[in-house]
């Protein structure tokens, strides 16, 4: 198949999730919604059911602001709103994790503004990495599965456990190796966005094979030369009106610290007997994102390091309003880009935002620093 064919594929899945639901409710599939940031896939996808992101949407809000202040992370707010107005109809439950206070009010709210959808809590430790804080995360899991199986009637299995561990670590490494390529072939802020977003919306296995296609494309295409590379960091960047900003000022992603991007493919499940022990440790293994607890910060060297290894003209950080664990890491961020020579730019961004062009003019601003 061409690139654009496959690219148009996964523009059709990343701008339809409705339709995707539809296409497995229509096979008697049970769908279960999958919050931000780190919701066990593994173990939904091995119970037969299909994990579906729900990471907010571009809309204005109504009825979640009878839930939510107005000073709180815009994703929380609209997947509250897609919940109350609907649109998730057809869904049998949303696990949602407690990696920072606006998840947790989310699954609070959740109980009583959509009653129809059985809330699955995961509570994840924050000092994950210690044997307490495996164990905890493990107890957590099987709490889940428990809810799982209440909320869906579905049956846990460790042999099904293990092998969608495996069907999952192929997908980080599809994921892993098109981002590489993309990152020296031609391909547009908003084309590499929708083949991260699509993923959200199909079983892994599925976009595996899609994803294998395009790279394996995408490597004998001409190199994409003359643009001005970057990486971009943030929770959330998949909005077409802003990413069609980089592509009209020639600014190329090469690589991301995005959490609803490459920040879900950089650690894989290891090997260990019992695949809810290896799936706990896989949690502990994680590092480098702004909601999982690290004193030193790691995280800020690890953005440098990552823009130099991609020979990056600098890091643009996509700012979500009011997210607090991201705006924390700002500071030592800007200040590591800076000692490194790297250019930097801090853009807010809201799903409720209609109009970009504050944030082209600091985008143009930002090409011609060079």
């Amino acid at each position: 198949m061409a690139i654009d064919e496959l690219l148009a594929q996964f523009h059709e899945i990343a701008a339809s999730p409705r339709k995707q639901l539809g296409k497995y409710l229509a096979q008697g599939r049970k769908v279960v919604a999958c919050a931000p940031v780190y919701t066990p896939e593994e173990i939904i996808h091995s119970m037969g059911l299909v994990p579906m992101g729900v990471w907010g949407a571009e809309m204005e809000v109504h009825e979640a602001k009878k839930y939510y202040p107005a000073f709180i992370c815009s994703i929380m707010q609209t997947v509250l709103e897609l919940g109350i107005t609907g649109k998730f109809e057809g869904i049998s439950a949303i696990v949602i994790p407690s990696l920072c206070d606006s998840l947790k009010s989310l699954g609070q709210n959740w109980k009583y503004a959509v009653p129809g959808i059985p809330f699955i809590p995961m509570t994840y430790p924050q000092n994950r990495k210690p044997d307490y804080g495996v164990k905890f995360t493990k107890a957590s899991y099987e709490k889940v599965i428990s809810d799982l199986e209440i909320a869906t009637g579905a049956k846990f299995s460790e042999i099904l456990l293990a092998e969608s561990n495996r069907i999952y670590n192929e997908h980080n490494a599809a994921m892993r190796e098109f981002a590489e390529t993309a990152a020296d072939h031609a391909i547009t802020a908003v084309q590499r966005s929708d083949v991260f977003k699509s993923a959200w919306f199909m079983l892994k296995e599925e976009h595996t094979a899609l994803v294998r296609q395009l790279t394996a494309e995408l490597k004998k295409a001409p190199a994409d030369e003359g643009k001005v590379r970057v990486v971009t960091s943030g929770i959330l960047a998949d909005s077409p009106g802003l990413l069609e900003i980089f592509d009209k000022n020639g600014i190329k992603i090469v690589a991301d610290d995005v959490a609803q991007e490459s920040r879900q493919y950089r650690t894989d499940v290891p090997e260990k007997p019992n695949p809810l022990d290896a799936l706990a440790q896989k949690f502990a293994d994680m590092d480098n994102c702004s909601v999982l607890y690290d004193r030193d910060k790691k995280r800020v060297g690890f953005i440098v390091d990552l823009a130099q290894k991609h020979n990056a003209a600098g890091v643009i950080v996509l700012m979500t309003k009011f997210c607090d664990p991201e705006e924390f890491d700002y500071v030592p961020i800007k200040r590591a880009c800076d000692a490194a020579g790297l250019r930097n730019v801090n853009i807010e961004v809201d799903c409720q935002m209609v109009n970009y062009e504050q944030a082209g003019t600091m985008l143009q601003a930002f090409k011609e620093m060079g």
